[in-house]
């Protein structure tokens, strides 16, 4: 088989290195690509949202599975453009992508299956979403309706900072189109969890539960980045409860995408708030999370390219997905000043004395790199994912710190707290 990975960061590296374990597969091109995905196979320079560009590359270049890492392009359509090619893709349709790409659609579709979610109401008039604020009057959460780079969703104390995002994204315009609309919902208490599945349409098999940190610094503090690391297992959602949490957030969405005529295939990925009142989702994904696909990948012990032509054709099986009895943690290393502005072209150096330090148990996936003459450069905010396996996490957190030690580059930081709340949970 050859394979066309779509996407350039951390979670598009991971793909293409476990893809290209297969036996079954000759070849991986990556498009746009980084550094790492250039050491798994071929880089084409081509942005991940150009679709007919995208097509027409698939056809000439004889893919037989093209795997489509970020949201935006399934947004956008490129499964349904590349099937209607003739070219097999791996993701959900335009229609059901909207379950990431419009939080009132997701909202909706949550209500229609009876998914336990956060109260909520949708707005397109300014106005009126302010008026809901001020009902609401406590802490609370503003979402744009569109995809809006992770920077759409401010988490409000009261009225005054809610009103303040609804202005920023509906009068202001600071998300363009995808703030227009917005979702004004009540805010959910408790920890969070990552629970993802792989799916066929009809059938899903969940994946291990993860789980990621969004502020920039230990402790939960600072502003949200688009994930500072993950582990898994997640203790804070243990295996005997997988499935409830089939049975209570992914088989209802399969069953209503269903019966709407759009089959989900390819990844779910639902976002949780472990609440005192139980589960509740904050969000649905269509794909894998970044950086949970990390850890995630390290511990699959079964095929890849089998599990994804199995949900494209309507015949997955628990028994196609295997994962180790070990533990996995990603510890993000990013560019100073991320989330803001931030310096390129830093070169990295300790990238192959972090791996040789696991002794086959840490790999460092790429994920803002590009190559510079040979070298490996800085070209994004969140530059590396140094990702290890141990007995349990405890091992796994001393081997990926460990490992991340011996990686530089200039302003270099990361939290040293990752995965902390799992070891707690254990008693370690």
């Amino acid at each position: 088989m050859r394979i066309l990975v779509v996407g350039s960061g951390g979670r598009e590296h991971a793909l293409a290195h476990t893809l290209s374990k297969s036996p079954d597969v000759s070849a991986v091109l990556a498009a746009p690509g980084n550094g790492g995905t250039a050491t798994c196979g071929e880089n084409i320079a081509l942005a991940d949202t150009d679709v007919p560009g995208i097509v027409a590359l698939a056809k000439d270049r004889g893919i037989d599975l093209v795997v489509v890492g970020p949201e935006a392009p399934l947004v956008a359509g490129l499964r349904d453009a590349l099937e209607s090619a003739g070219v097999p893709c791996f993701g959900p349709d335009a229609y059901a992508s909207q379950l990431e790409g419009s939080k009132a659609f997701a909202k909706e579709v949550m209500t229609a299956a009876g998914v336990p979610t956060a109260a909520y109401e949708t707005f397109t008039d300014a106005a009126s979403a302010r008026a809901y604020a001020q009902k609401l009057n406590g802490p609370m959460v503003v979402k744009a309706d569109g995809l809006a780079a992770g920077k759409g969703v401010t988490v409000a104390r009261n009225a005054a900072e809610a009103i303040a995002a609804i202005d920023e994204s509906m009068v202001a315009g600071a998300f363009g189109t995808a703030g227009a609309t917005v979702v004004v919902e009540e805010a959910l208490i408790g920890e969070e969890a990552s629970f993802l599945a792989f799916c066929d349409g009809r059938t899903a098999v969940p994946m291990t539960a993860c789980q990621d940190h969004k502020a920039a610094y230990d402790g939960d503090t600072g502003p949200n980045t688009g994930g500072m690391g993950a582990y898994c297992p997640a203790p804070v959602l243990p295996p005997a409860r997988y499935g409830e949490m089939m049975e209570l957030v992914i088989d209802p969405i399969l069953r209503e995408l269903s019966k709407r005529g759009h089959p989900f295939t390819g990844i779910l990925y639902a976002g949780l708030m472990m609440t005192e009142g139980g589960p509740k989702v904050l969000e649905y994904n269509v794909r894998f999370g970044d950086p949970e696909c990390q850890p995630l990948l390290m511990r699959l012990t079964s095929d890849l390219p089998a599990i994804m032509l199995a949900c494209r054709a309507g015949r997955l099986t628990p028994e196609l997905v295997r994962w180790s009895p070990q533990s996995a943690i990603c510890v993000v290393m990013a560019a100073p000043g991320y989330p803001g502005a931030y310096p390129k072209g830093m070169p990295i150096t300790g990238i192959e004395a972090a791996e040789a330090s696991g002794g086959g148990a840490v790999k460092v996936f790429q994920a803002g790199t590009k190559l510079d003459g040979g070298r490996v450069v800085t070209s994004g905010g969140r530059v590396l994912g140094v990702t290890a396996l141990g007995a349990d996490l405890a091992a796994a957190q001393a081997a990926a710190y460990q490992a991340a030690d011996k990686i530089h580059f200039e302003g270099a930081f990361y939290r040293r707290d990752i995965g902390e709340k799992g070891r707690k949970r254990e008693g370690k």
